[in-house]
């Protein structure tokens, strides 16, 4: 049987096309680099109402964002622990938070262009290697316990399972992950782009200099520039400071094996405790299953045979579905950070970056989409300092600001994004309330010492931030700005003048009245 060739599966889908750049142009915004980063900061820069120029040295959506396997993921490569252990819980949280947000602005690009690309929420599973020894197995086991159990602390959806679907190993369950098509997703978002004071280039070669950036022989004068090339040029920088940020970085090749899997298995994502980690989506295409494997990471040009990487997959793969026929294989590259964090954000006067992506490129570029408007517009952005080039606000204790009024933006992308809980309104005891989701509504739920249920909306009237139900108080506070309401919903204190609204939840009510 002849070699697969390598060739990504989203390649089947054509891109629209746009043409070199032929003229000099004036705009508010330049961005280098039309892989999903670039594309998805050339929308919220637009929709904010900046005239933007997009420039691809060559295809748009080719390259590291053709080659990706599309998981989106809180989850990071960084284990939770870790990062607590040496960020502090608080900005452990925010980094798993920062997932969560990118991953709710592509479900709500999706929802507003009406972009048909598979987007689907699935849970995700950090799982022991099913090829580990009995020492390491049990090793890893505890600690993907200590995950679930830390996640769960710091009020994420998560939870420990002794076997996981399809891999049957002990794993933490997380919920909400999502995943989708890469290529049907930039095509809406490229065709959307045309017009109205924003411009895209492709096999336009940008280069950068004091004078501002040029293609050819033609200028885009622009106060902003967006380095969205993966590898971030040097561009205003220095030579010292772009070659201390090289410093920072190291490429590695990922390897991926798309395969069609006999019988039904519920879509989901997975990642392994091996190191390097593997990784797997399970994919529902028309009817037949296919999963998509990858791993057998390491520095790029360090491996002379390259075919024994895809081999690694495969085996890997076969072991857990024996019957697994490969249909596609592909290689990526990916950069790494020494903290496994991406590097996000102003590196000189006007110009941000964006770079070190790790395993999580497609969230981690949305949110880069996210910071480079906020930072443009002049919005505040919980992640800025986090995900700065110079990581100044770790190890300086408490994140002060989670406590204070300029927390708004964080907690208002925080619980519109983490999801409510979802346990039946019959297991709300009496005289206590939850944040819970009932038949996709989100319900601030109350159980009054006669056991009548009130459902509420937990939006704030203040500001609209989602409310919380404080156990040892029995009432609903906003973290946003402190707004406090009776656990019926009137207000106790401030700044909000509103109370809480009632919802109407009658379709599950004889349920919730049984509780005794």
């Amino acid at each position: 049987m002849a070699k697969l060739q390598p060739t990504p599966y989203w390649d089947k889908i054509t891109l629209p096309k746009f043409s070199t750049m032929r003229r000099s142009i004036d705009v508010d915004v330049v961005i280098i680099g039309a892989g999903l980063t670039g594309i998805t900061s050339a929308v919220l820069l637009k929709e904010a109402g900046c005239r933007v120029a997009l420039v691809e040295r060559g295809r748009v959506g080719g390259i590291d964002t053709g080659c990706t396997t599309a998981h989106l993921a809180s989850v990071v490569d960084a284990s939770l622990t870790d990062l607590a252990s040496t960020l502090g819980r608080d900005h452990a949280q925010a980094v798993w938070d920062a997932g969560w947000a990118a991953i709710q602005q592509i479900d709500e690009l999706v929802e507003r262009f009406d972009i048909e690309c598979d987007f689907t929420w699935v849970p995700g599973f950090l799982h022991v290697a099913i090829d580990a020894d009995a020492r390491e197995f049990a090793r890893e086991r505890q600690r993907v316990r200590d995950e679930a159990t830390l996640a769960h602390d710091l009020e994420f959806d998560a939870s420990y399972l002794d076997e996981a679907p399809f891999v049957r190993a002990p794993a933490m369950r997380v919920e909400h992950q999502a995943k989708f098509h890469p290529r049907k997703y930039l095509r809406d978002l490229l065709n959307h782009l045309r017009g109205d004071g924003c411009e895209v280039f492709e096999e336009s070669n940008a280069e950068v200099s004091d004078g501002g950036v040029t293609v050819g022989s033609h200028a885009i004068r622009a106060p902003w520039i967006v380095m969205a090339t993966h590898n971030p040029l040097q561009g205003h920088q220095n030579l010292l400071q772009a070659s201390l940020l090289q410093t920072k970085l190291a490429l590695y090749t990922s390897y991926a094996v798309r395969a069609r899997l006999p019988g039904r298995h519920d879509e989901a994502l997975f990642w392994d405790t091996h190191r390097p980690y593997r990784y797997l989506r399970i994919d529902d295409v028309e009817g037949e299953t296919f999963a998509i494997a990858g791993g057998a990471d390491h520095k790029t040009g360090q491996v002379n045979d390259p075919e024994k990487c895809y081999g690694e997959v495969e085996s890997w793969l076969k072991r857990i579905a024996p019957d697994a026929e490969v249909t596609e294989r592909w290689s990526g590259q990916v950069l790494e950070t020494a903290d496994l964090l991406p590097i996000i954000g102003t590196v000189a006067e006007r110009q941000f970056i964006a770079t070190g992506f790790a395993g999580n490129g497609m969230t981690f570029g949305t949110l880069s989409a996210i910071m480079a408007r906020d930072v443009i517009t002049g919005r505040a952005n919980p992640w800025q300092n986090l995900f700065g080039v110079d990581r100044s606000v770790a190890g300086r204790g408490p994140w002060k600001y989670l406590t204070e009024n300029v927390d708004y933006p964080y907690y208002l992308v925080r619980d519109r994004f983490a999801g409510a809980s979802s346990r039946p309104l019959r297991t709300i005891r009496r005289n206590a309330g939850d944040v819970v989701e009932v038949d996709g509504t989100v319900v601030a739920a109350y159980r009054n010492e006669k056991g009548k249920l009130v459902t509420l909306s937990p939006t704030c009237t203040h500001l609209g931030c989602r409310v919380h139900w404080n156990r040892t108080d029995r009432t609903w506070e906003c973290p946003c700005h402190g707004s406090r309401f009776q656990p019926t919903g009137e207000v106790i204190a401030g700044p909000a003048e509103r109370p809480l609204q009632p919802l109407d939840v009658s379709r599950s009510s004889k349920i919730a009245q049984t509780q005794a």
